[in-house]
């Protein structure tokens, strides 16, 4: 996404707030719907991220858009003596995060933050991570960026998202799922039937993995990536040189 392609700021902002009250509404039944709607898949599709992530044996990992705190609470059980920040701007989120945190006795700081503009200095972790949140964000270039910036110079940053559905009849099929069943489910257990609209909305927006890798090329990561489950979800990894 070249400058001139991004979204203005005004719209960016709008974005933002819609989906910061679209997340805080359905915050207490979030972890069960995403257990529900994907069959308990989304477990193995965080160890795998999670597995790339803890590769080099990082130090500190910053996990973006953390939500309620999963892919965190992964990092930190897989690497105890690593230290993993969780960073999120929807408070609601974050309080179910630290309650989680707690239950399962894992030190992880929990902290409000805009992913557009993350309040850490430069190269300050040697890891990021970001499960289920890149297609949110409002400008994914300015996104980029800033893991980029807060990144040190040989960290690795990994996306695990759902990309829109290849062609063929499986991806035909997941589309209708996706469009037709998955409100109403969604709609039926959280209450609120426009934010499970919103979900495969933004999925089929959201760039194809060849074209996020581009992305996250030209943000100057030497990038690959891997489908998960039929591409249902895939895991992008970035490493800074």
């Amino acid at each position: 996404m070249t400058p001139e392609h991004r979204p203005p700021v005004g719209d960016r902002q709008d974005k933002g707030r819609a989906v910061q009250e679209m997340f805080a509404s359905i915050a207490p039944r979030y972890d069960l719907l995403n257990r529900v709607l994907s069959l308990g898949v989304d477990r193995g599709w965080r160890r795998a991220a999670a597995a790339e992530a803890l590769a080099f044996s990082p130090r500190r990992v910053l996990d973006v858009a953390t939500g309620t705190g999963d892919f965190a609470l992964e990092l930190k059980s897989r690497a105890p003596h690593t230290e993993v920040v969780g960073s999120d701007f929807v408070p609601q989120m974050l309080d179910l995060a630290r309650q989680k945190a707690g239950a399962r006795r894992l030190d992880i700081r929990l902290e409000e933050g805009d992913a557009l503009d993350l309040p850490y200095p430069d190269g300050s972790f040697d890891a990021v991570t970001c499960a289920f949140g890149f297609r949110n964000f409002a400008d994914y270039a300015r996104g980029l960026a800033e893991m980029w910036r807060v990144l040190a110079p040989g960290g690795r940053v990994v996306i695990l998202e759902f990309p829109p559905p290849a062609p063929g009849l499986f991806g035909s099929l997941f589309r209708f799922y996706f469009q037709h069943v998955l409100p109403r489910i969604g709609g039926l257990v959280s209450g609120n039937a426009g934010a499970y609209t919103y979900l495969p909305e933004s999925v089929l927006a959201f760039p194809d993995p060849e074209r996020l890798a581009q992305m996250m090329r030209a943000t100057g990561f030497r990038t690959r990536w891997r489908p998960l489950t039929f591409g249902i979800a895939a895991i992008h990894v970035g490493d800074k040189e």
